[in-house]
């Protein structure tokens, strides 16, 4: 036992000095579409200074459905939906008959949805100090030496965050006991809890200086679901998230350690402005594909159900002795849908969304739609009109990860990184492959590269 206790601190010590980087701080800044990079309109100096003493890619191609919980997933593992298990922010359950969600937490803890190894589990076997704030689908992770997960119940945000953290926090005075007042709020609190996340990650990183840490900031996301992208509240939001990334740079200063740590800020998704809402479960009812009880609810004997996923809509046939038949009644029927900008057929999934067909997992689909620009789906079984309009501009997610508005940003820079270099394109699932390189630790079976062209 002491053997090998001498080995694995003798291994860690290694790695840790033979890595380019003793310290990687990965931040999403969630909806940053790679519009805003470019935009004279958007004010993000901390993130624009580290991309110039740095690396930046012109865009990054994301996960489908291009949603949070899937899209960090991928970040952390460098694997895509079809391996790493989290397939959207929720999945229906075809035995309950009901959609059980994903986001934010409420129910799986990390080890219960997601099937492939993280960049925060490998860090810790290779005997490193792991942390993450509210990062999605971390949920009681146990490679996580300092966390508070991305709930909203203040009960479960303690229950699963650190005790040792939540201690030191409420000492320093920040300000945890806000957690659900806060998410009460909807966009009016969504400052303050960037604000809140952030004190966490530069406490910890002056305190107990952690080899890992991911940060997921939400402003720019809830601004731009309410206005559409590219509009002065999503400009403002950016700027509080650039905001967000200066304090970070300078807790590394403060602990020591700016010239050991690579910056990897980047985002899940980018984002599309629309104006018109696809209800699919109208459009089967009146075929009578779909049936509901006083009004709103899934009837026993309905055939099937239409799940909108913003800018997607998974599509699961209940009627299972007669799937095939089915399918072949209702694609051409969807296909034709206002605002249907494609279809993938279970066939097509492997290669083209990157998922598995549903005998192979239940929870996946048995066709999906892609919303095109300006349209995104709802699922209510209450609504009467398949098209639905908006009263004013509003923004979506979760189309096709190959739509240019999906794409998002990327930026790499610090220990170990090139300086002054713009790439073209990357994928989300090379992110964790550059950082484990960055680390000096293995990390195989990622479906993504190490950018070798961004490091030094």
């Amino acid at each position: 036992m002491i053997t090998r206790l001498i080995t694995l601190i003798l291994t860690a010590n290694t790695i840790a000095h033979a890595a380019p980087a003793e310290h990687v701080i990965l931040v999403s800044i969630d909806g940053w579409a790679h519009h805003y990079f470019d935009d004279p309109k958007c004010h993000m100096p901390a993130v624009k200074a580290l991309a110039a003493g740095g690396v930046r890619a012109k865009r990054m191609e994301c996960s489908f459905p291009t949603v949070t919980w899937t899209n960090h997933t991928t970040l952390v593992t460098g694997v895509h939906p079809a391996k790493h298990g989290v397939l959207a922010n929720e999945y229906f359950d075809r035995t309950q008959r009901k959609k059980i969600p994903l986001i934010p937490d409420p129910i799986f803890d990390k080890e219960e949805i997601v099937k492939s190894p993280t960049i925060y589990d490998a860090a810790k076997a290779a005997g490193m100090k792991t942390a993450a704030v509210i990062w999605p689908a971390s949920r009681g992770a146990k490679t996580l030496d300092w966390t508070v997960p991305d709930v909203f119940e203040q009960e479960l945000f303690e229950k699963y965050g650190t005790p040792e953290l939540l201690e030191e926090a409420r000492a320093a005075g920040i300000p945890v006991e806000k957690q659900m007042e806060w998410c009460k709020a909807g966009n009016a609190g969504k400052a303050q809890r960037d604000y809140m996340y952030t004190l966490l990650a530069t406490h910890i990183i002056k305190k107990h200086k952690p080899n890992f840490l991911a940060l997921h900031l939400v402003s720019l996301d809830s601004f731009e679901h309410a206005h559409g992208r590219q509009v002065p509240e999503a400009y403002w939001a950016a700027n509080d998230s650039d905001n967000r990334v200066a304090d970070l740079v300078r807790a590394t200063e403060e602990a020591g350690i700016r010239d050991k740590t690579a910056f990897v800020i980047t985002t899940d998704h980018g984002f599309v402005t629309y104006a018109k809402s696809i209800n699919a479960n109208v459009a089967l009812r009146k075929d009578g594909f779909v049936k509901v009880v006083l009004g709103r609810s899934l009837a026993p004997d309905s055939r099937v159900f239409a799940m909108a996923e913003g800018g997607a809509c998974f599509v699961y046939v209940l009627d299972e002795p007669n799937r095939g038949s089915i399918l072949k009644q209702i694609t051409p029927v969807l296909a034709k849908l206002e605002g249907v900008a494609g279809v993938v057929e279970a066939k097509d999934f492997g290669g083209r969304i990157q998922h598995l067909t549903a005998d192979k997992d239940p929870r996946e689909p048995d066709l999906v739609l892609l919303a095109g620009d300006g349209y995104t789906f709802t699922d209510s079984l209450a609504d009467n009109e398949v098209i639905i309009p908006s009263a004013s501009p509003k923004g979506s997610h979760g189309h096709f990860q190959l739509d240019a508005n999906l794409h998002g940003c990327f930026v790499i820079s610090g220990a170990g990184v090139k300086s002054g270099v713009e790439l073209d394109e990357v994928k989300n699932i090379d992110v964790t492959p550059t950082m484990a390189k960055l680390l000096g630790i293995p990390f195989p079976g990622a479906d993504g590269r190490v950018l070798g062209e961004a490091l030094k």
